[in-house]
């Protein structure tokens, strides 16, 4: 007897945002920004030496992971009020003045940019009428950037732990994200970074890539398309 040992095809994919399908920038850009943000608000500029500087941008390149030690239950991303201030008191551990810390998070966003596999991977599962949701632990709506970037064309729905009051890897934010999909979790494919966040979906069934934080531009997103069905995208 031949036993079919073929799995479910997979006809929707879940994204994670931040460390999947954007990157947290350059953080040398981040604080020049803000410093620029303080001199237009009226602000003197603060005192920071070259070394001090360097520390805060390597602080602010593992602003998240840092932030865990002082928000273990990702409480920060249930309101942008708690957002706001676990990464104020996380870039206080630095001993960065408050009017600095406030033009970092005030220019954060703007930080942030699509890794270059994003938008062909995406189009590509869109083509092939694959669905796609986003699903982010975040205390920020983050629609106005994905639509600036060209993604909110390319996806089905956008699922936000501010806003539905759950966080990964709660399985139940999970269970939003399958139905915004209208899809079962045994042919959904969940893509993120985090072995800690992304991985709450495994028992609705949703099978699990995480991509692990690259250091370049591209993240190793065509993954997605081999683990589909769909073609590699050619390097050209």
């Amino acid at each position: 007897m031949l036993i079919d040992l073929a799995p479910e095809p997979i006809k929707g994919v879940v994204f994670d945002f931040h460390g999947t399908l954007v990157g947290g920038g350059d953080t040398t850009r981040w604080v020049d920004a803000a410093l620029r943000k303080l001199a237009a608000d009226g602000h003197p500029a603060p005192e920071l030496s070259a070394a001090r500087i360097v520390e805060l941008r390597d602080h602010l390149d593992h602003i998240w992971h840092h932030a865990h030690a002082i928000d273990p239950r990702s409480e920060r991303d249930l309101s942008h009020e708690r957002h706001r201030d676990v990464f104020h008191r996380t870039v206080a551990l630095q001993g960065v003045e408050p009017a600095l810390i406030t033009a970092l998070y005030d220019v954060m966003p703007d930080q942030w940019a699509l890794f270059d596999d994003t938008l062909p991977v995406l189009r590509e599962l869109k083509a092939r009428g694959i669905r796609i949701v986003v699903l982010s632990n975040i205390g920020l709506d983050i629609r106005p950037l994905l639509d600036r970037a060209g993604v909110g064309a390319l996806v089905d729905g956008v699922v936000l732990s501010y806003e539905v009051g759950l966080v990964k890897p709660d399985p139940a934010i999970y269970e939003r994200a399958v139905e915004m999909l209208g899809i079962p979790g045994t042919q959904t494919l969940m893509v993120g970074d985090s072995p800690r966040d992304d991985v709450g979906g495994v028992p609705l069934g949703i099978r699990t890539l995480i991509l692990p934080r690259t250091g370049g531009t591209v993240h190793g997103l065509a993954t997605v398309l081999q683990m589909t069905g769909a073609p590699a995208l050619s390097a050209g």
